[in-house]
């Protein structure tokens, strides 16, 4: 073999040797780790480097992907003597190094106000030329309980079965829920079940023994609440007496209904019948009043026909006519008989030999009647 390759292979192998020997993870804590939200948690992650390790040191922790086709999340760097604690934007603010120089070996951060988003496998990745080791660790962010709702489902009388619920809305499973009974006795019912993970107790048959304070205690890995249930078995009410009111109750409320529509009934027939006498037509009601335009025209047209018909020589006994056919004012119409005014005295005839010696000439006029026309 020449020297050459003799001095390369032996480089190669200084070069493996010095890694295996060189930068190592000394970290031997817990790979998984449970913590409350709201609470803090510190990640270790301590190593030690070796002569060889000559390169830049660079430190990066990033969030694992739960999917193989998605990418690693990096939440804090450390690269040319400079931390970079505000590279991933959901834990701003909240993730820091434990060192204020982690030069000196400690990679370690401090993650604070854990939420339940949080929870996730961590790698803790330290780089210093030619050696690179990581470490990984998973984080279980758990919600504690909530306080929870106690209460009696279902009728508190004595022979009925009940059931006594614990219910907790907030809290990472796995819950567990516990009843105890605080008075009296400090026992549960003989014939009561109780079931942990439901959180309820199962009572059949009650009886009076069974009323007291109930107290139910809810629990996980990071936390308990609790809720104390006053409980009351009564005896059962008198069915009968219920039934009976409340056919009572039934039967005034119709009663009242029918009251109601009768008095609207009534009414009713009564509006209706006022409206018909109202258009009944009364038989001593008075005609209606004649028109005066119609009388009027036909009397004068008549009196024009009559005076065309008459001569000089008889227009005095026209004048002296009673009118007959005179238009009755307003006032002559609608003055009762007894009032009618009495028609002016009759003048005196003139005799014809009076009539000559006024200088008058007799004419022969067709006699006529009272009404105007020709005998």
């Amino acid at each position: 073999m020449e020297p050459s390759t003799v001095r390369l292979c032996f480089g190669v192998l200084s070069l493996f040797l010095g890694c295996a020997c060189g930068l190592e993870i000394t970290t031997t804590g817990p790979a998984s780790i449970e913590k409350a939200s709201g609470q803090s948690v510190k990640l270790d992650c301590q190593f030690t480097l070796a002569p060889e390790d000559s390169g830049p040191l660079d430190i990066e922790w990033s969030l694992l992907a739960s999917d193989n086709q998605k990418q690693d999340i990096e939440i804090i760097l450390y690269s040319g003597d400079r931390a970079y604690e505000d590279y991933y934007p959901p834990m701003k603010g909240r993730v820091h190094f434990n060192s204020a120089d982690p030069k000196n070996g400690d990679a370690s951060i401090i993650l604070s106000g854990l939420m339940s988003s949080d929870s996730g496998t961590y790698q803790c990745k330290v780089k210093k030329a030619p050696g690179i080791r990581s470490r990984k660790m998973l984080l279980i962010v758990m919600v504690k309980p909530s306080k929870p709702r106690c209460y009696a489902e279902g009728p508190t009388y004595e022979g009925k079965d009940l059931v006594l619920r614990c219910m907790s809305n907030e809290g990472t499973s796995p819950l567990k829920y516990t009843w105890e009974k605080i008075s009296g006795t400090n026992l549960l019912p003989a014939s009561s079940v109780q079931d942990p993970v439901a959180g309820t107790i199962n009572v059949r048959n009650a009886s009076s023994s069974a009323s007291g304070n109930y107290h139910c205690t809810v629990s996980n890995n990071v936390g308990t609440e609790e809720c104390v249930l006053h409980l009351n078995v009564t005896p059962p009410p008198n069915t009968v007496g219920i039934i009976v009111g409340s056919i009572i109750a039934v039967l005034l409320i119709l009663l009242i209904i029918a009251i109601i529509i009768f008095c609207c009934c009534r009414a009713h027939q009564k509006k209706k019948y006022e409206k018909e006498i109202c258009n009944e037509i009364r038989e001593d009601v008075p005609p209606p009043k004649s028109r005066v335009s119609t009388a009027r025209s036909f009397t004068v047209g008549s009196q024009r026909s009559s005076l065309g018909s008459m001569s000089p020589s008889n227009l005095h006994e026209y004048a002296l006519k009673p009118q007959y056919d005179k238009i009755p004012s307003s006032e002559e119409y609608e003055r009762p008989p007894s009032h009618v005014a009495v028609p002016p005295p009759t003048a005196p005839r003139m005799i014809g030999p009076n009539l000559s010696r006024m200088g008058a000439v007799p004419v022969m006029v067709p006699a006529q009647n009272r009404d105007g026309s020709i005998v």
